[in-house]
Order: structure tokens, then sequence, then C-alpha cells
């Protein structure tokens, strides 16, 4: 019996010259397809140095401002006295809703609001915020997300009463109509230079 001798059998190549067509062309459909998802963050910015624009004074009644300051040790300060970030939310909430129509808050004026009808709305108040040029960004950031709360806490609460949902689930013309009762009123500027 003869064995016969097998020859080495060569694997075909495979044709890879589409590849890097196939790639590109997977790599754009992804690309346009998918979304891609950025935070927007605060759409606020820390106030420009003192000399860059002179501003117009208005007279307004003591019992409408609220001053908010940080000094460079970080220190948050409302009306004088320190606070914390929490304490401030709640502080931001009694001072714009003025439940109680007291002295001492700001005055309210009666306006027709679309889809509420006439309503008290506090548009006269004025939150100041005043910040030293050594403040970090982290304590800015704090108390503007403390302010940010007490505001959309307000805007929850009177969503739920007269639309029946959370402000979040508002339609744009609701979210509106709410942000008209409790406009975000706030002033911003540096301590001045010694």
């Amino acid at each position: 019996m003869m064995f016969r001798r097998r020859g080495k059998k060569e694997v075909p190549m495979l044709n890879t010259t589409s590849t890097a067509d196939i790639s590109f062309m997977l790599l754009t459909f992804f690309l346009v397809t998918s979304s891609m998802d950025t935070d927007k963050g605060l759409t606020t910015q820390m106030p420009p140095p003192e000399d860059s624009t002179e501003q117009q004074e208005q007279e307004v009644k003591k019992r409408n401002v609220m001053e908010l300051r940080i000094d460079a040790n970080d220190v948050l300060t409302c009306n004088g006295e320190a606070v914390s970030a929490a304490e401030l939310t709640k502080r931001i909430e009694d001072f714009v809703a003025n439940a109680g129509d007291a002295a001492d808050l700001p005055e309210k004026s009666e306006r027709e609001v679309h889809l509420m009808g006439r309503c008290r709305v506090s548009d006269r108040h004025i939150i100041t915020i005043a910040t030293d040029s050594m403040t970090t960004y982290n304590a800015y950031f704090e108390m503007q997300n403390a302010i940010a709360r007490g505001y959309n806490n307000l805007r929850d609460r009177l969503a739920r009463s007269r639309f029946g949902h959370p402000y979040s689930d508002c339609s744009q013309e609701q979210r509106d109509a709410v942000a008209m009762v409790y406009p975000k009123r706030i002033s911003e500027g540096r301590y001045p230079q010694q």
C-alpha cells in the first residue's frame, strides 16, 4: 500500500480591499444617528470686573431686596447673616413667596396671568449677589444651586396646586405662566475694591 503524500493546502486569502470603506460608512452612520448628550449646567456666569460697564441705578425699596454676599473666604451671607446653602434655599422661598404679605418682605402686584387668571405676582423682589474677586467657583455655584432650588420649589408647588402635576411635567405654556408668578430677579456684581 502506498501512502500518498498530501501537499500543504493553502488557505485562500481574504479580500480586504473594501473593509476600510465599510468601516468608514459604519462610523459615519453611527455618528449621524446617535445623539450626544451634553450637560447644560447653569446659564449664568460670574460677574465681570467693575470697570467693564456703567450701570444705571434705580430706586428700590429695602423690603424688596435680599442681599447675598460671598467673601474671599467663601463665607455666604444673607442680609449680613452667615447662612448655609440649605438655609439659603428656605430663605429664598420665604422671601420670594411672601405668603403672609409681611411688611418686611417684598411687595406683590395684582396681574392677569395666562391659564391662571388674576394672581398676586412676586414681581418686585430683587436678589442681589456680590462676590469677592477671590471667591471660588465652587462657593459661587453652591449659592446659585441654592437659589435655583428655592425658585424651583416655589414653582413646583404652584404647578402642582394649579395644574395637578410637577413643574417639570408642565407644558411650555404652563411653565411660562408659573414663571410669571415667580420670576427670577437677580442682580450680580462684585464687592467694591478697597
